[in-house]
């Protein structure tokens, strides 16, 4: 075979290096009362960005989950299988306590400790990070059940990957799952048809169609149904007490965007056996825990995304050359790539500054509820709704390879707009956030007080913050301009956040760009003056 041509200007592959090894995330564990996390966090992210962690994701994601109603002899199982690999990212995930493991420990900064592990090993396949979310989101809800939490947490928490389908007493710890969604509603929970009928022993048995139940295989769910009280939160086992499947029928997986790794079904309760959660027609206001922490875990994934790009789209520049010298010194790339990086390092400080909240309203801070309340609901809808763009221009950076599969980036891309319609779509989430300021004004002091932390440090900044107070002081259409006030709210805590802890090459590139009106529609329009090499020293990926 004659040689026909040797190659060159290729990149070498991202392998070998610390995912941990990230400034913005690093500080903000030490700020948020986690810096004692670091150790086991970089182990994670040596592993996260290891050549062996990336095939396990690609080959989770390539080889999707398959549905089984039936076993050969005709019996219903209604079992999804799933590749290896998608069993070692749970495993890794669970033993290093991504799920549920802050609810059991008592150390300050547990729930910042999860949440940076979080953003780091999502890098490597985003979708087993579903069942992880959802489990840790669970135990606040099912708190409104002392004795069903006082049984379930522990497994909950458990450091153990026990996967199959087994009574939840014989395992060594269980997954969580939540199935709100219907056909018949969508994101109006209230129009749930299922129907919860009591058994007379305490118990109640289910009867509906939930058009979506991520991670079927989970040992117990969440889920509403109408019980002759109302609208009511419930746990199903997917195995009865005694043994026997519970009748939570697999009718099929859904043939997703993105998110391939993980199953997501469309599932039928026919007679299914549950526990009620919290009283009879309490069922929103029970759950809304646990979508208020999947929602978190949103932000979080929208982190984790945008990091990746970043990093990805740098080493790519650094190493490919053009019109005689590398891309990472073509003034124009320069721009793109550190506006990419804004962005991740923006989207980090405020979901670790979430995750402080959260940690410290778990030890009782009322003012830190108040804060997190809003700036949940705000930075969710933000975050999120970056994402995407955020994937296509990081994509972009690496031109046609960047479109090719092998690159995985069009992982990436597929990957991004699913926080943004998890729990609540953008109008969801905006919406929402009207909704806070209106039934909880003290939530509007809170973030004024939290954003009025960095006054005096940037005009641009400053002026955002008066620009707003204006905004919310005029009711006149609120819920049409919903999107607009939640934006600016968004943006105005990333940089207050970042003015006061950020390197002042990051804040005043952000403010100005973001809040100053110095910046145009796309990526890769910051204004002139920008130290571009103080932003990009920080997405540099040093070897592990």
């Amino acid at each position: 075979m004659p040689q026909t041509h040797e190659v060159t200007n290729q990149v070498p592959p991202h392998h070998g290096y610390d995912a941990a090894a990230d400034p913005a995330l690093l500080e903000g564990l030490d700020r948020e009362g986690a810096g004692w996390a670091a150790p086991e966090l970089h182990r994670i992210g040596v592993l996260a960005g290891s050549e062996q962690a990336a095939e396990w994701g690609r080959l989770a994601n390539e080889n999707e989950p398959v549905l089984h109603t039936h076993d050969r002899y005709g019996h219903r199982v209604d079992e999804v299988e799933y590749h290896p690999y998608w069993h070692e990212l749970m495993r890794t995930a669970v033993s290093h306590g991504l799920h549920a493991t802050p609810w059991a420990q008592d150390e300050p900064g547990t729930h910042v400790a999860r949440a940076a592990k979080f953003i780091v090993w999502s890098q490597v396949e985003a979708g087993h990070t579903c069942p992880v979310s959802m489990t840790y989101a669970a135990v606040p809800a099912l708190r409104a059940a002392p004795a069903l939490a006082e049984w379930l947490e522990p497994l909950l928490a458990s450091r153990t990957y026990d996967f199959g389908l087994r009574r939840p007493d014989t395992k060594g710890g269980l997954i969580a799952g939540m199935s709100m969604t219907e056909k018949q509603g969508g994101s109006d929970v209230r129009a749930n048809t299922t129907t919860a009928v009591p058994a007379g022993d305490g118990t109640y048995r289910l009867t509906g169609h939930k058009w979506f139940t991520s991670a079927p295989m989970s040992d117990v769910f969440l889920t509403l149904a109408q019980a002759p009280g109302g609208l009511s939160c419930f746990l199903l086992p997917r195995v009865l007490p005694d043994g026997t499947r519970n009748r939570l029928l697999l009718q099929r997986l859904k043939d997703k965007l993105g998110n391939r790794s993980n199953a997501s079904a469309e599932i039928e309760y026919d007679g299914a056996f549950g526990w009620l959660v919290g009283e009879e027609g309490r069922g929103v206001a029970t759950i809304i825990e646990m979508v208020n922490m999947t929602r978190l875990d949103c932000v979080l994934g929208g982190a984790s995304g945008m990091r990746l790009g970043v990093i990805r789209a740098v080493h790519h520049a650094t190493h490919r050359r053009a019109f005689g010298k590398a891309l990472i010194d073509q003034p124009l790339m320069r721009n793109v790539l550190a506006d990419l990086a804004l962005e991740s390092e923006a989207a980090t400080a405020v979901a670790l500054r979430l995750a402080g909240a959260t940690d410290r309203v778990a030890r009782g801070d009322t003012d830190e509820a108040l804060l997190r309340r809003l700036g949940l609901a705000v930075s969710k809808y933000w975050v999120c709704k970056r994402a995407p763009a955020h994937a296509a221009e990081a994509l972009e950076c690496l031109g046609g390879n960047g479109y090719v599969e092998e690159s995985g980036m069009p992982r990436l891309y597929r990957e991004a707009p699913l926080s943004s319609i998890w729990e609540g779509s953008g109008n969801v989430a905006a919406l929402d956030s009207l909704r806070a300021m209106g039934r909880q004004p003290e939530t509007v002091e809170a973030f004024f007080a939290e954003v009025g932390r960095a006054a005096g440090a940037d005009r641009h900044l400053d002026a955002a913050v008066a620009g707003l107070h204006k905004q919310l002081a005029d009711p006149a259409e609120a819920e049409y301009r919903a999107r607009r006030l939640t934006e600016m709210m968004a943006l105005t805590l990333q940089a207050s956040l970042l003015v006061r802890h950020a390197p002042a090459a990051v804040s005043d590139a952000f403010c100005a760009s973001r809040l100053g009106g110095e910046h145009g529609a796309a990526y890769g329009t910051l204004p002139p003056g920008v130290d571009t090499e103080a932003v990009l020293s920080r997405t540099r990926t040093p070897a592990a």
